[in-house]
């Protein structure tokens, strides 16, 4: 069984309690336990540059994506970025960083959706 898969989201509430259940620790210098992660960089493509909500904001993308069941495992990284895609067309560009598993297992549900903005 290798080590990766016997860390399950579900075993780290019993590893935390051993180790603080461990003599000789100190209790202040122990985190909460959480798998390995990596960072996700994602494109979102397609969105208006100004709606009913006004002129795309990252505040604006972050109450999106928290609203959108697509993104109800992610967790952003840093603030998402919006440009807008031509000085002609109405349409935003932006990029998002999600913190994600190490086998990217919350990107996989994301690429190629679709989700509604407004």
């Amino acid at each position: 069984m290798s080590m990766e898969s016997s860390l399950q989201p579900t075993n780290l509430p019993t590893i935390e309690n051993y180790l603080k259940s461990v003599q000789h620790v100190n209790l202040d210098s122990i985190k909460s336990p959480c798998l390995p992660k990596s960072k996700s960089y994602m494109k979102i493509i397609g969105l208006p540059y100004s709606s009913e909500l006004g002129v795309m904001s990252p505040d604006i993308i972050e109450g999106v994506l928290k609203d959108s069941h697509l993104f109800k495992d992610a967790t952003l990284a840093s603030k998402p970025r919006v440009i807008k895609a031509s000085p002609k067309l109405d349409k935003a560009v932006v990029w998002v960083d999600i913190w994600d598993s190490q086998s990217g297992s919350c990107t996989k549900n994301i690429i190629n959706r679709r989700f509604n903005v407004g």
